[in-house]
């Protein structure tokens, strides 16, 4: 059964919103008082939940962490989430997949309204079907949760007909719950050693290179 329907991650895998992230981190820590003698020491916080990092990385628990994400938007809504471009070659690949009648998604643990204000400013939003994310209340902020709500809004219900396309560890295991094969984009914010492990089933080198790769799979089946 060919494959229609391709999932991407947005961070690290569509734009490279590192600066504007790390930039909102550093924010809310100095908040809390905490000090980063290195901005490389936040790369683990990128991709994840923000929560989930507050309470594993500063031991915060859940109700402190959630007050940390309402003060990291302060600064991201404010000027971070523009802090952000889109990796060279993305839209092209988007067009291109686009025009071979492929049904392009986003599922991204960036809240909802973000993610379509991020892919409006840059002019890619004409490109997707579908943009789903987390909730502002973190009640769906889970990649699992996210791709699960992506999946029945858009009504797949053959998921060999689908594929995710993201760059870090929760990537892949959220699209292992939801019985879809992935592609780990090396050119994000997570390794080779952590895609593999997590269980990509391939990996990418390049915006080009994850084109191809969902044009070759695409094609695979009756």
């Amino acid at each position: 059964m060919k494959k229609r329907y391709v999932l991407f991650d947005l961070d690290g895998t569509l734009t490279d919103s590192r600066e504007g992230i790390v930039n909102s981190i550093e924010y809310m820590l100095e908040h809390y008082q905490i000090r980063v003698k290195d901005r490389e020491e936040l790369q683990p916080w990128l991709g994840p939940p923000l929560k989930e990092s507050l309470m594993k990385y500063c031991g915060f628990p859940e109700d402190k962490a959630l007050e940390g994400v309402s003060v990291y938007r302060e600064y991201f809504d404010r000027q971070g989430i523009f802090e952000n471009q889109v990796y060279p070659g993305i839209e092209e690949m988007l067009q291109e997949l686009k025009e071979q009648g492929y049904h392009l998604l986003v599922a991204t643990s960036k809240p909802e309204t973000a993610a379509v204000r991020v892919l409006e400013h840059f002019g890619l939003a004409g490109y997707f079907d579908y943009i789903g994310g987390a909730t502002l209340d973190d009640s769906r902020v889970r990649k699992g949760d996210v791709i699960r709500y992506v999946l029945t809004a858009c009504g797949v219900e053959e998921k060999e007909r689908a594929v995710m396309a993201g760059d870090r560890e929760h990537d892949v295991k959220g699209a292992k719950e939801n019985g879809l094969e992935v592609i780990g984009a090396l050119y994000g914010y997570g390794s080779r050693e952590e895609l593999m492990e997590a269980g990509a089933d391939y990996l990418a080198e390049s915006p080009e290179d994850m084109g191809k790769l969902l044009r070759e799979i695409g094609e695979k089946g009756e």
